[in-house]
């Protein structure tokens, strides 16, 4: 089959699907659910294929908008290195997460709906990955947002979802404003909204302080989707949506829509310097306070929810470097989709068999009654905390040694601090989850999940562990992989600090948690997100809708009766008045007459 009519199979199969689902069998959820799954394994398929046919020499394009010659958009793709490994990660996770949930959202109410949302989030993911051009990223960007909202809004019922699906798709709109203007400010500078053609006409642009300034809008985009400080706060509240869907939108899907955008377009990165280290540096922030807040975390979902955050820090820290990062950073997106899936769905078994309970300090006991989930989590969890020799370990060292080579000091030491936080934070979950006894009745009753739940499980253990090395990176087209000899002949500053950073962080957490029956540790700001939910209430309530108030009480007080009701008033007055005089009856007009003349002598004699 040619890479043209896989292409199109790949993107289009899941839109069938969920216009199949919503328009023809929405009333039959088992079938629903399989034919949305059946979609999804052919869409990995497909795109198995496609990457083992090797790298395309030509994006493929048909016209679309013709506004010749000033103006032309093409449906293009692109099927180089980064599209090829990008698609494989999406499909891949796509698949096994549609698979767990044949199992999670088995007797849900809402299950057609569900899997509609899915295969419309695999459509939208897909066409992100594979255009050439902004104004077709961007079509597809928003389509992400729109699945989104659906898919964390799904239990609409209950307040706190249907909260927290506006909050997402409302705060992105922020982020995707920026990005929208940052594409016309590429646009008026290159000519081109053609990733290829900016690529060859960037370097030509006169204007620095515009061409930085398009570069910031356009991360403002990256800003929102993959949730960087100030506009990280809607990802926490999307747990609220089925533990799938968490997985989904964590792992390798929309929050990863934002790094891969910034690989896409590294030549803009490169080109602006003022703009590389502004990424690289709200990267480490973002990295830093995210850490910090997931110290203080009960909600076994929000820990990883967190941890998400402080990992995308890493990767936009990367992406700040330019060409010199953009490897480094999409590495460790594939690595952390593997095992973010893996904690994510593994968190989802346990809620499951905990009856929905969800606060790691009402669990306790699962290493025992949930053998398969607790080792697999385990696996998971040490690729995130960087175990050596796990897939996250080579990724996350060749950030920070990019991050190093590049002399960005500042990110470097941020993302060396962060290496001792993320383990002693996991290491608090699972020893507070999975060891110890059980405080609940919901814990002591858990029982190991059914195989359609743990299969997907091991198969992404095996991923969390091996996926950085060549006899899986390869065929995943990655963007690196493990490097023995470079390990060991370049052992030095980083690998001494990462190593001490796990170590101190595990024993850390040992020597506090292992016993612990509540948490030992108070710290209120951090379990209050630094507070900065309040701060944007405090603005939209206090400032925002502040003036919007005083602007309606100086209109209706001010505006209104000065502008509008005084001149309607004023000529009401004169038409009666002018109406008085108009009685019909000739003596009267014979009178006024008479007395206009006398006026009219008087005044002018």
């Amino acid at each position: 089959m040619n890479p043209d009519t896989l292409t199109w199979l790949i993107l289009l199969l899941p839109l069938l699907s969920a216009a199949t689902i919503v328009v023809g069998i929405g009333r039959w959820s088992n079938l629903s659910a399989l034919v949305s799954t059946g979609t999804a394994f052919l869409s990995l398929v497909f795109s198995v294929m496609l990457a083992t046919n090797g790298e395309a020499v030509a994006s493929i394009a048909y016209p679309w908008i013709d506004l010749s010659p000033s103006f032309q958009v093409n449906i293009g793709f692109t099927l180089d290195k980064l599209a090829l490994g990008m698609m494989l990660i999406v499909s891949s996770i796509g698949f096994l997460v549609h698979l767990f949930s044949l199992g999670y959202m088995r007797d849900d109410s809402g299950k057609s709906r569900y899997f509609a949302g899915l295969s419309l989030f695999l459509f939208s993911m897909s066409g992100i990955v594979l255009a050439d051009n902004f104004v077709m990223m961007f079509i597809f960007w928003e389509l992400v947002g729109v699945s989104s909202y659906i898919l964390i809004g799904h239990w609409y019922e209950k307040n706190s979802a249907a909260e927290a699906g506006k909050k997402a798709f409302l705060v992105n709109r922020i982020g995707d404003f920026g990005f929208m203007t940052g594409i016309l400010l590429v646009w008026i500078l290159t000519g081109s909204i053609y990733f290829k053609e900016i690529a060859q006409a960037v370097g030509g642009v006169a204007n620095a302080g515009l061409l930085n300034a398009a570069v910031l809008c356009v991360f403002a985009g990256a800003v929102g989707k993959s949730a960087q400080v100030p506009l990280h706060v809607w990802l926490p509240d999307a747990m609220e949506g089925p533990t799938p869907v968490s997985a989904l939108i964590h792992a390798a899907t929309m929050v990863a829509a934002g790094v891969y955008m910034l690989a896409r377009v590294s030549f803009l990165v490169d080109a602006s310097a003022v703009a590389g280290t502004t990424i690289a540096w709200v990267g480490a922030i973002t990295a830093l306070l995210a850490a910090l807040m997931a110290l203080q975390q009960d909600d076994i979902k929000r820990v990883l929810a967190y941890s998400t955050l402080s990992q995308l820090g890493y990767m936009v820290m990367a992406q700040g470097l330019g060409s010199a990062g953009a490897d480094a950073g999409m590495f460790h997106l594939y690595t952390h989709a593997f095992f973010k899936a893996l904690l994510f769905l593994g968190s989802g078994a346990v809620i499951y068999a905990c009856h929905h309970e969800q606060d790691i300090w009402r669990m306790g006991g699962l290493r025992k009654r949930m053998p398969i989930t607790f080792w697999t989590f385990a696996l998971g969890t040490a690729a995130l905390i960087a175990v050596p020799f796990t897939s996250g370990f080579w990724s996350k060292e060749a950030i920070l040694e990019a991050l190093l080579q590049q002399k960005m000091h500042g990110p470097y030491a941020v993302g060396i601090i962060v290496a001792f936080l993320t383990p002693f934070y996991m290491t608090r979950l699972v020893l507070v989850a999975f060891f110890g006894p059980s405080r609940t009745k919901e814990a002591e009753h858990a029982r190991e999940v059914e195989p359609v739940m743990w299969i997907p499980l091991a198969l992404l253990a095996v991923m969390a562990v091996f996926s950085a090395y060549r006899f899986l990176a390869a065929p995943l087209v990655a963007a690196g992989h493990a490097d023995f000899g470079h390990f060991f002949s370049h052992f030095g500053l980083t690998a001494t600090l990462s190593l001490v950073g796990l170590v101190g962080g595990v024993a850390g957490a040992w020597f506090l948690y292992r016993t612990a029956q509540k948490d030992p540790i108070s710290i209120p700001l951090f379990r209050d997100k630094f507070r900065i939910d309040e701060l944007y209430l405090f603005f939209v309530d206090k400032i925002q809708d502040g003036l919007a108030r005083g602007l309606t009480r100086l209109d209706r007080d001010v505006i209104d009766p000065l502008i509008a009701r005084f001149p309607a008033a004023l000529s009401l007055a004169g038409g009666s008045v002018s109406r008085a005089l108009q009685t019909g009856n000739v003596q009267t007009y014979a009178f006024l007459f008479g007395l206009g003349v006398v006026a009219l002598l008087y005044f002018v004699l």
